[in-house]
């Protein structure tokens, strides 16, 4: 029986990530879903969240923007807007994005720019909320 898949992230501006895991857990929009080997096929959304990829113990933790996916029994295929590794994500620049985000909400902008300032909004705050997430065991 097959024991891995390949997974693989891909976005606008390429492939983020491919390789095989044992499980992955995704963002859906309806609730986090957990993928095994063998799984039945699959087209769904996405919707903004963190992607945990497991291979043995080893994890790795990417922060993604909506989208979808495409399982079959043999591969996870994810395609977003945006994603970015857990540890390339810095605490103090999303801290920062935050803060003009909501500065930039308290005042009189266009129904466009609050659109995108939300969404920059957003983005920080998953950013933050993975960044303070406690220490996995």
């Amino acid at each position: 029986m097959i024991s891995e898949f390949k997974l693989e992230i891909t976005t606008p501006t390429g492939r983020v990530y491919s390789k095989a895991v044992d499980m992955v857990t995704l963002p859906g929009r309806e609730g986090e879903m957990g993928i095994l080997p063998q799984h039945a096929p699959l087209i769904a959304l996405l919707g903004d969240g963190e992607i945990v990829a497991r291979r043995g113990d080893q994890e790795d933790r990417l922060l993604v923007t909506g989208g979808c996916v495409e399982i079959t029994p043999e591969r996870v295929a994810v395609i977003t807007v945006f994603a970015t590794p857990e540890d390339a994500i810095d605490a103090d620049k999303a801290q920062a994005a935050r803060a003009r985000a909501e500065a930039r909400l308290k005042e009189n902008i266009s129904p466009e720019e609050v659109a995108l300032v939300q969404a920059s909004l957003t983005h920080s705050l998953a950013q933050l909320k993975i960044k303070r997430r406690p220490p996995q065991r």
